[in-house]
């Protein structure tokens, strides 16, 4: 039975073994504005379910072939959007309670009065409209964090993370791919990020990025489900097989194509719906942006690192007795901040502000390595690389991390150093590891003042100075690490210098 009322009349589905029933309430409804279809039980109604969409199923509890109770559970299964009111007669009202403790909206005594049925009606419609704007409300704000969190960042990997992860939960896909431009014509997946609850047993498949390039030529979306997915993959029969697909490309100036991101469900029977696939477009394009600046930012710090490390390479060939001497410098300390247990990114910036602890002896104009000792006003000059390396690297942001070990590596543990005079553990941990790589590197290379000392003969003079110039446990462990590394070296037929 059908009706004809307004094009965007709620859509309500009337289930009910009972024709007559079925046809006064579809009439009444059809009357109050409605659009109206029926179904004689449980199954006939889930047929039509799949068919098309509905706001609203009003079912009989009691029903041949498939009850109300099992309706809900379906309905909350496949179609959660759907409001359920159920009918019931007095002898079934505690089933009905229980029907409303798993998801239906409210019951309705049998025999009824139709404006009971209506008024009821209105009211779950209503329940139904505030709870779709909530959720409205809840992506709107959660699309606003989420591109806050992108436009915070100019690291290229929190950009990613943050993008994959919020087309993981906000698209409710299994698996998402960020795929970007290699600069010379091709793409490459730089990310990607599967599901918590995604585990998959064969390996998947591989994105047809050339077919994703051409399609995007032009701005149309792109939303797939069902075999024709498979279309968008390269990969044979034993990978696992997405059912569904959305995917929107990352533009900068309007036009240039720079990646694509790419959500996929190996879920049977998911569609991802338009909603989802122009949430994925808003964040994309959010995304866009943010990845072009991180990668320019690390084009910027790769330039900038390149260019320290040039400038210290070159004050170590100011003299032919100290070339080599940052790189050699920033090896023991990288093995020294691995022996102590530092993580990752604190081994990396050891190693960084090694290679950069002399950089401020640009600004020292005389020649640190003459035969004899420095006269005082020397030395006066030699004592203020450490600030001149500081000054060096304060302009440059990225590169701030570096500054407290490459201004400090000349304290002492007794307190006795330059250029602040700080002790103990007031000296930062970083500049410790330096100063007894620094001074192993100085003894063991040959000067303009004399030979270079055995290893044996460096390592014990370390020892001795632990607890006046150095940490003493920091010098506990470089004398471990060294002979660990020669030993290694040795083994491996490198040759260890002497």
């Amino acid at each position: 039975m059908n009706s004809s009322p307004a094009e965007d009349a709620p859509r309500i589905l009337v289930v009910d073994d009972e024709r007559v029933i079925r046809e006064i309430l579809a009439d009444f409804l059809a009357m109050e504005g409605f659009s109206v279809r029926t179904a004689e039980d449980g199954s006939a109604a889930l047929v039509e379910l799949s068919r098309a969409s509905y706001d609203l199923v009003l079912s009989d509890l009691k029903m041949p072939n498939m009850g109300g109770l099992e309706l809900l559970t379906a309905i909350a299964k496949h179609t959660p959007n759907v409001v359920t009111v159920l009918m019931t007669g007095f002898g079934t009202v505690e089933t009905a309670i229980e029907a409303m403790k798993k998801g239906a909206y409210d019951y309705i005594l049998k025999p009824f009065k139709v404006e009971e049925v209506v008024h009821t009606i209105r009211r779950a419609l209503q329940k139904q409209k505030l709870t779709a704007e909530n959720l409205r409300l809840r992506e709107a704000l959660s699309l606003y964090k989420v591109s806050e969190a992108i436009s915070a960042s100019l690291s290229l990997e929190e950009v990613l993370s943050t993008v994959t992860d919020a087309a993981i939960h906000e698209i409710d896909g299994d698996q998402v791919s960020v795929l970007v431009s290699d600069g010379e014509g091709g793409f490459f997946e730089r990310a990607r990020e599967l599901h918590p609850d995604f585990r998959p047993i064969q390996t998947l498949p591989v994105i047809d990025v050339e077919k994703l390039r051409e399609y995007f030529r032009e701005d149309t979306p792109l939303r797939v489900h069902g075999p024709s997915t498979m279309d968008w993959m390269i990969g044979d029969e034993m990978s696992a097989r997405p059912h569904a697909l959305v995917a929107t490309p990352l533009r900068i100036r309007a036009s240039e194509v720079i990646g694509f991101l790419v959500v996929l469900s190996y879920t049977r029977g998911k569609k991802f719906d338009e909603g989802q696939r122009k949430l994925l477009r808003i964040v994309g394009s959010r995304a866009s942006a943010a990845i072009e600046n991180a990668k320019l930012y690390e084009d910027l710090k790769s330039t900038f690192r390149q260019t320290i490390k040039g400038l210290a390479s070159a004050i170590d060939k100011m003299d032919r007795y100290t070339s080599g001497h940052s790189e050699r410098v920033a090896g023991y300390a990288q093995l020294l901040a691995i022996k102590l247990g530092l993580s990752p990114e604190e081994v990396e910036i050891t190693r960084q502000a090694a290679l950069m602890h002399d950089i401020g002896k640009i600004g020292c104009v005389m020649n640190l390595n003459k035969p004899g000792k420095l006269s005082s006003e020397e030395f006066d000059v030699f004592k203020r690389h450490p600030t001149f390396g500081k000054d060096i690297l304060e302009p440059i942001t990225f590169l701030h991390p570096l500054i407290p070990a490459v201004h400090l590596h000349h304290e002492r543990w007794d307190g006795r150093g330059y250029p602040l005079g700080l002790s103990g553990q007031d000296i930062p941990l970083i500049a410790r590891l330096i100063a007894v790589a620094d001074t192993y590197d100085a003894m063991t290379s040959d000067r303009a003042y004399r030979k270079a000392l055995p290893h044996e003969v460096a390592t014990s003079e370390i020892a001795r100075c632990c607890g006046s110039q150095f940490d003493p446990e920091v010098g506990q462990y470089f004398a471990v690490a060294i002979e660990e590394d020669r030993e290694e070296k040795m083994a491996s037929g490198e040759v260890v210098p002497e």
